[in-house]
């Protein structure tokens, strides 16, 4: 083994280190995760990286199976101005990594990733009628007819996320957070409207609300006079958010309804442009600029291109597959170190 391996495996050690541990409990697959110490500086983010941490401790807790779920219960698609995933408790109404005492008492994550090469295996565990599953495969058929992301059945993939259908409301993690992740539908409220699936597979895929933007003073003014005391968190504009340089979007799938979190029935959120009160909160489906964020992120050129290489291969996969340590900034930290060492080269004129 020559220097460069040495110096290779030296430096992995170190960022290794500096990194959250995840392990899995083989009874009931719970996902541990322990933490480094404060005193270690954490590791610089790269493009596939999605930073959680201004989201807060708000987004960790466990499924609300009372209040949320009666709420979602009574929600009407045709008499209700709000979407069902407003309704929720949970951080912005919908977004949630459910946490066990056991990961709680060891350290919670402050980051998540892209899914490589935007393939995201699934499994649906919800128990769903036929036409719960029309709306829901009809989303999925939406993302592959208009981007390069590609939603696969899980075979033994590590990280995947798991569409259920339990009484607790509509909700999902942000971005793939790993291991088993899941998207919460509960039927028929949060199926009743097919953007409604589309904005939970937004979230898994690293998106956040859109009248949350760092710009958004410009396009919306929010009444707070109105908004419930409990939910006022639901409107704090995000320091810094990625765009990918697309407008701002009253017609996103990922944007609040004029209404939501209302304490009086009054307007939470006022459009400052011409008729943006109009689009503000469809469940129709992708806007256009929903789509150009979606292709952006994930590098996808055209439309319709399909990914441009596997996924990494999942744990205890035959030698020769693809290498990966299944933590996103270990992959991208030796990635561009074995590149720059010029050490993939010398493998490439090992194997010609």
């Amino acid at each position: 083994m020559n220097h460069k391996v040495f110096l290779v495996l030296a430096l992995a050690l170190s960022v290794c280190q500096a990194l959250p541990y995840v392990s899995y409990d083989d009874v009931d697959d719970t996902e541990v995760i322990e933490l480094p110490g404060v005193e270690e500086a954490p590791p610089t983010l790269g493009k596939d990286i999605i930073d959680l941490t201004p989201l807060g401790t708000a987004l960790f807790g466990k499924p609300d199976e009372q209040l949320t779920a009666n709420r979602v219960s009574n929600f009407s698609a045709n008499a209700d101005e709000m979407n069902p995933e407003e309704l929720g408790s949970y951080l912005e109404g919908d977004m949630l990594v459910p946490q066990t005492d056991l990961i709680m008492k060891n350290g919670l994550p402050t980051q998540s990733s892209r899914w490589p090469n935007g393939v995201v295996p699934y499994e649906i565990r919800g128990n769903f009628n036929a036409r719960d599953m029309a709306t829901i495969e009809n989303a999925i058929a939406e993302y592959h007819r208009r981007t390069c992301i590609r939603f696969v059945k899980r075979s033994s993939e590590r990280d995947y996320i798991s569409i259920r259908g339990d009484n607790s409301g509509c909700w999902s993690s942000v971005g793939r957070v790993g291991g088993k992740q899941e998207v919460n539908l509960q039927s028929p409220g949060c199926l009743s409207r097919p953007g409604t699936a589309m904005h939970e597979l937004m979230h898994a895929l690293g998106f956040l609300h859109e009248q949350n933007r760092m710009e958004r003073d410009g396009y919306v003014a929010i009444q707070y006079n109105n908004v419930q005391s409990s939910a006022m968190n639901n409107f704090e504009k995000a320091a810094r958010t990625e765009a990918f340089g697309v407008p701002y979007d009253y017609g996103s799938v990922m944007h609040y309804s004029k209404n939501a979190f209302s304490i009086n029935g009054q307007p939470t959120i006022l459009a400052m442009q011409a008729n943006g009160a109009e689009k503000m909160g469809q469940r129709n489906g992708f806007s256009d600029f929903d789509i150009q964020k979606l292709n952006r992120m994930y590098d996808c050129g055209a439309a319709n291109a399909a990914p441009v290489a596997p996924a990494l291969p999942a744990p205890g996969a035959a030698p020769g597959a693809a290498a990966g340590s299944g933590n996103p900034i270990v992959d991208s930290f030796l990635g561009g170190l074995i590149s720059g060492l010029g050490l993939g080269d010398e493998k490439k004129e090992a194997s010609s």
